[in-house]
Formats: C-alpha cells, structure tokens, sequence
C-alpha cells in the first residue's frame, strides 16, 4: 500500500495516534523530572537510610525493562487491590524509568560544581535545602540540559509501550498494528510512523540544543 493510500485512509488515525504520543511523552517527563529532582535530593542528604533508598530506588528502575514493568502494573498489582487503567499503567511505567535516568543526569551535573562554592554556602550559614535551591540545582540543571534533552527523547521512544495494551486511543507503533490487522500496510505503515519519531525527536533537540546554549555555564 502506498504512502498516499495509507494518510488518505488513516490519516485521521495517524493523527490522533501523533496526538496521544505527544501527550504521553509531555505528562510523564514531567512526573519523571519531578520525580528524578525528588531522588536526586533524597540521595544527597544527610539522612543514610534516605540516601541507600534514593540508590535503591535508581538501581531498580535503572535496570527495568519497560515491558516487565508494565506487566507488573497491569497483570500483577490488580491482585493486590491496586487497579488502575490502561492510559495511567503505561504513564506510570514511563514516568518511573526515565526518574532513575534523570536523578544520574542530575547526579553528574552536580559534579561539575566547585567544592569551593559548597564551602562558601556553608560557611554563609546555608541550611541543606537552602543549598540545594539556591546553589546545586540551578546549576545541575543548566548542566545537564543536553541530557534531559536525550531523555526527553528517550521518554517518547518509551511510549511505545502503550501499544502493548488496549488503549483507547493508540500511539504511532500502536497505529501501525492496527493499520496492518485491518489492511496490508506493510513496511510503509512501520515508516510512516518512524518518520513521525524522528521528526519530533529533531524538533525536541534543535530546542534542546538552543536552550542549553542560552544557559550553559561557560568554565
């Protein structure tokens, strides 16, 4: 089936199956970021139990595969009282990946400060989340905005993991297995949806790339 047929017939489905990758990608970076800041914090404090739990909880969903942790939520966590839809399993299992991934980008932007300016900090009387507000996560961050840019990318590659379930609405690697139960795509429904990928990944690294030359910390 040509290229033609397939946006003319499914076009509308290409879309929304766009539109719901799009809206994956943006919610669960966000809960990741958040999510990954929390862990960085936790892992840096001077509380030991905090810290082993922040390297804990990195080292398990550093090392998760996305598909195993998605059965665990839709098949396993029923058992135990814990049912959710489809839409926030697979949110929830791209979000708690990309965390362990932000807390090390976060971890390694944070080496790149001077111990000169933690002493400074100390010695003007700074408490602990006084420190981190206003001294190693700003720079943390502008550090690593080529990183978090990759995972922000990396993040909507996750998504794939939504065609694994019946959503309602589909994503682009979904779309292409409804496309080729329903007609003949063949590798031209795959293609579609990969030119799809790549076009949004470029997208989210020019802007990357131009946001971290506006804020990167010049040594």
């Amino acid at each position: 089936m040509s290229v033609g047929t397939l946006l003319s017939q499914y076009g509308d489905k290409y879309l929304l199956a766009l539109l719901t990758t799009w809206r994956l990608t943006f919610f669960a970076f966000l809960i990741a970021f958040a999510v990954g800041v929390v862990i960085t914090v936790v892992r840096i404090c001077p509380i030991r139990p905090l810290r082993l739990f922040g390297d804990f909880y990195v080292q398990i969903f550093r090392n998760i595969p996305g598909a195993a942790l998605l059965i665990l939520l839709v098949y396993a966590f029923p058992y135990i009282g814990m049912l959710w839809s489809y839409y926030t399993c697979v949110l929830i299992a791209c979000s708690l990946i990309p965390s362990a991934f932000c807390s090390e980008y976060l971890m390694a932007g944070m080496n790149t400060i001077q111990v000169g300016q933690i002493e400074a900090a100390r010695s003007l009387g700074m408490t602990f989340f006084q420190l981190v507000k206003n001294l190693v996560l700003p720079q943390a961050l502008r550090t690593s905005v080529l990183q978090l840019t990759n995972l922000l990318v990396g993040t909507m590659l996750t998504t794939a993991l939504a065609s694994q379930v019946p959503m309602s609405s589909t994503d682009l690697t979904g779309i292409v297995s409804y496309i080729n139960t329903h007609a003949v795509g063949g590798i031209t429904a795959f293609a579609i949806s990969a030119v799809l990928y790549c076009a949004t990944a470029l997208v989210i690294g020019c802007v990357g790339s131009w946001i971290d030359k506006k804020v990167r910390i010049l040594r």
